[in-house]
């Protein structure tokens, strides 16, 4: 008698064992990643960017938009902020509330870490002149004309800029 609990106990453990090795095998493991991947050329690869580049809009966000967003930037705690995106590593640019000043820099980690510090303002009327004519266009970095956004790297171009959405999501929302 003393042989057979632990005998049934060890088949227990065998049963479970098995059990558990077969649910995993036969599980339809998620495909990874979740997209098909391409193997585009370079060439491809720049028609589709140039395809995204012409279809922002180049309409200026405007004094009316410009000064909302100055106004809700200043409403909020130091250290906050416009940031469109909140997930792990590079999150795009954002607009952070640092003291007196907004400060146009990159977001890292959901805003846990920002970049270096890209433009700044400190005065509502020359901040408000800068956004009212901007553009999705101009702050994506594509745009030669714009110094502050412009840029030739093509990864930093159009990757989670300032958008007149965002901006619209921000004045009309809580803050980020």
């Amino acid at each position: 008698m003393s042989t057979i609990i632990p005998l049934l106990a060890l088949g227990a453990i065998i049963v479970v064992l098995v059990a558990a090795v077969r649910s995993v095998s036969r599980a339809d493991k998620a495909r990874w990643p979740p997209y098909p991947l391409i193997d585009a050329t370079e060439e491809e690869m720049a028609r589709r960017a140039a395809e995204l580049r012409d279809r922002l809009s180049r309409e200026p966000f405007g004094e009316a938009r410009a000064q909302a967003l100055w106004r809700r930037l200043m409403s909020i705690n130091d250290g906050e902020g416009l940031i469109a995106e909140f997930h792990r590593d590079f999150c795009g640019q954002g607009l952070i509330r640092r003291g007196d000043r907004v400060v146009l820099c990159d977001i890292f980690d959901g805003g846990g870490a920002t970049g270096e510090m890209i433009a700044a303002w400190r005065e509502e009327t020359d901040f408000v002149t800068f956004f009212a004519r901007q553009s999705d266009f101009s702050c994506s970095g594509w745009d030669i004309g714009e110094p502050v956004f412009f840029t030739e790297d093509a990864w930093y171009r159009n990757n989670q800029r300032l958008t007149a959405r965002s901006i619209d999501r921000f004045v009309g929302g809580a803050a980020s």
